[in-house]
């Protein structure tokens, strides 16, 4: 073999793509320097020759030959689960699994193979080589050198319960070795109910939805208000952006999809005015409080986009003066209580921010560098905590409103496919992640020159020897209060657009990548298990280029898939809804997209050559693009969808400004979407009241474009507050109700 072809078959036995089809469904070759530069940053150091290569493989292959046990065993609830582990050729081995909750099960041995691998160098229980020191200490006596391992398979008992184990695996001269076992649900039980009883609902961007209170920006308030009026409208659930922390002190990053963690949650949405303690602050606090309020209410009126930096900045004095209200004896012990539960995550993410933060807070109370009256950092971790109990308590009370006013669901998380490159995750979860590399995705319809989303993906091999457990945490405090979770980009399960960043910090072209190959059976099973037990449905967005039998497998765990009207095709013509698949969320627009009535007239063609991120001829582009919105809009025209239009008219060959008003369009799509079989339909915000601006042009950052600043307006331009909204024609248009 020459050491190309090397080269490629160890990076196919990793999981890297060698090739891949693209958007246009045609074939790509990946790069051998890309292909190198990914196995490095996965851990595979080697120089690149013959030489080099098989000194690389022969340790991956050593590697998988000798380790006990699997990183982490994954099950599938009542279903025959058979695993490996390996042993020295010839040597008994004793493996049982004890449960979450202390019970003991044997496993049973039903294979023996022959010799996997002759090894001439001590390894330890997970196949890694061990350093001379090792070697010649006691952990020599559990892993000789010069050895042929051998493999057995044992087989799990099918009666285990749903949840987290321990498998164990003891032999006479290796010891005892253990790894997590996962047994996760063979599919989502609020899947099947919810495409019996199919439900309808809003989304919105919280930060842009505005009420007379708030600080110019969306908070929790705001959220529960809208939650109880959309649903006294029918809704059923809301879905929001995603609501993880940003920067702990400004300026704070836009994008609720570049967060400093997932984990834990934006205090830039609490509403201060609504702790408990701020009705005892002293009289100076108090008026201070009041002040900045005003200050910000005009902005809820104004059509300019959002500046979270000085919002942000505001709230956070103020939430200092009320940390330093003495709390009752009641509410320290739930502050108490909360923080003991979060534990060492917690801890951990309060003191990156009070680390973080200490200048600006140094700035912003005049306190010099060697001011000794400086607070303790003590004190501000405490603080941060503090924040994260309040944002704990606000979202429960907005989830709560929900509910009680008869949505189903409730609140619908969004989990956002990763973090800040310079964020408290990506310190905290830096053994589980890969710094040399940056997520982003190839080319495609959206952007033609690919993207480079900034974040640090999973290291596949570092996850699983971690048992999951990090991606497991996160998901258990994204799903406390939320009947639902949007998983965004749901393929990165299953398979991530690497691209390798040369120089920390510096941009890379994102056509330079492949892709990843991630444990989907782990990364979807982990996520249905926490959901099941979370009593939650889970949506992903399986928008992008993937392989078909990747909607089939999550299908198959009860997990939705999301449809766009306008993406939705059968044979290249526009799909009729009584062909929409069951399980999804349909809805006309996503959050990559304008507004329908900006839509309709183009928007998305006409800003993206403004931006200079359209490759293609834009004449040709709106063409196309016109062509096939005509196709969508006749197809439903022909499902009697658009009131008034008579069903032999057509809108083929009409010129955008030719077509009735959009209005009406806006509410035949709706009505077409909630005459499909999809178990949930889903309602933007923004074409309820006939916005036109996009929240997000993929792929382009804040000196390109204002990407989620944009505030709800209605189609002059003309800032809307929910009070005006609730009173207005256009919320009492029938989005909702026709689904109950």
């Amino acid at each position: 073999m020459t050491y190309s072809e090397k080269l490629r078959s160890l990076s196919a036995h990793c999981g890297v793509a060698t090739s891949y089809t693209d958007y246009r469904g045609s074939h790509v070759d990946v790069a051998d320097e890309t292909l190198e530069d990914t196995l490095h940053a996965l851990g595979l150091s080697f120089s690149h020759d013959d030489a080099g290569i098989d000194a690389a493989s022969q340790y991956f292959y050593t590697k998988e030959a000798t380790r006990s046990l699997p990183p982490t065993i994954i099950g599938v609830e009542g279903e025959d689960v058979t695993f490996p582990v390996h042993v020295i050729d010839g040597e008994p081995v004793d493996v049982w699994v004890v449960t979450e909750d202390g019970q003991r099960y044997d496993c049973h041995q039903i294979e023996d193979l022959t010799p996997a691998r002759h090894v001439d160098y001590p390894v330890d229980h997970a196949g890694e080589p061990l350093t001379d020191s090792e070697s010649e200490s006691g952990a020599a006596a559990h892993a000789p050198g010069a050895a042929s391992y051998g493999q057995a398979s044992f087989t799990l008992p099918k009666d285990l319960p749903l949840g987290w184990h321990t498998i164990y695996a003891s032999s006479p001269t290796r010891g005892q070795a253990e790894t997590t076992l996962v047994i996760m649900p063979a599919r989502l039980s609020a899947a099947d109910d919810l495409v019996a009883h199919p439900q309808a609902g809003l989304m919105a961007q919280l930060y842009s939805v505005r009420d007379s209170g708030a600080w110019g920006i969306g908070d929790f308030y705001t959220l529960g208000t809208l939650a109880r009026h959309a649903a006294e409208q029918g809704s059923s659930f809301i879905l929001t952006n995603p609501l993880h922390a940003a920067e702990p002190a400004p300026p704070v990053e836009d994008s609720p999809y570049l967060p400093t963690t997932r984990r834990y949650i934006n205090p830039i949405y609490i509403r201060p005015g609504a702790i408990p303690e701020a009705a005892h602050l002293p009289d100076d606090a108090a008026e201070a409080l009041q002040e900045r309020g005003r200050r910000h209410y005009p902005e809820n009126t104004s059509s300019a986009y959002i500046n979270r930096n000085p919002i942000y900045a505001d709230k956070l004095l103020s939430l200092k003066d009320i940390y330093d209200v003495e709390r009752s004896a009641t509410r320290q012990h739930a502050f108490d209580t909360f923080v003991e539960h979060e534990g060492e995550g917690l801890t951990h993410f309060a003191q990156w921010c009070a680390d973080q933060a200490e200048p600006w807070w140094r700035e912003k109370l005049g306190h010099g560098e060697d001011d000794d009256s400086f607070p303790p950092s003590d004190y501000w971790v405490g603080f941060y905590q503090w924040l994260q109990w309040i944002v704990d308590e606000q979202l429960e009370a907005a989830d709560v409103t929900a509910r009680d006013s008869g949505m189903s669901l409730g609140l619908m998380a969004d989990l956002a496919v990763g973090v800040h490159p310079g964020g408290s995750d990506a310190e905290a979860l830096a053994p589980y992640l890969a710094p040399d590399c940056s997520v982003g995705a190839p080319p495609d319809g959206y952007n033609q020159v690919g993207q480079d989303w900034s974040q640090p993906p999973w290291h596949p091999w570092k996850l699983a020897e971690a048992g999951y457990r990090p991606w497991r945490d996160l998901l258990r405090t994204v799903l406390r209060h939320a009947g639902g979770i949007r998983v965004d980009h749901i393929l990165g399960l299953f398979r991530l657009w690497w691209i390798h960043r040369p120089v920390p910090g510096e941009a890379a072209d994102p056509r330079a990548g492949t892709y990843v190959n991630y444990d989907h059976a782990a990364m979807v099973g982990i996520l249905a298990l926490e959901a099941e037990r979370a009593g939650a449905v889970v949506v992903g967005e399986d928008l992008g280029t993937f392989e078909p039998w990747v909607q089939d497998y999550l299908q198959s765990r009860g997990i939705m898939g999301t449809s766009i009207l306008w993406f939705e095709n059968d044979d290249d013509a526009p799909r009729h809804s009584e062909n929409y698949r069951r399980l999804c969320l349909a809805s006309v627009t996503t959050h990559d997209l304008p507004p329908t009535a900006g839509y309709l007239d183009g928007e998305h063609v006409t800003l993206r050559q403004k931006l200079g991120i359209l490759t293609s001829d834009p004449e040709e582009e709106d063409a196309n693009d016109l062509e096939w919105q005509n196709r969508v809009l006749d197809t439903v025209r022909e499902h009697g969808d658009f009131d008034g239009t008579p069903a032999d008219v057509s809108y083929n060959g009409l010129a955008r400004d030719e077509r009735p008003d959009s209005s009406a369009i806006i509410a035949g799509l709706h009505k077409f979407l909630a005459e499909s079989p999809a178990a949930l339909t889903c309602t933007s915000l923004v074409d309820i009241v006939h916005d036109r601006r996009v929240q997000n042009q993929p792929g382009t950052t804040a000196d390109i474009y204002p990407n989620w600043r944009v505030p709800l307006c209605d189609g002059d331009g003309n800032a809307v507050v929910l009070e005006d909204l609730f009173r207005s024609d256009e919320w009492a248009q029938p989005y909702f109700h026709s689904r109950r």
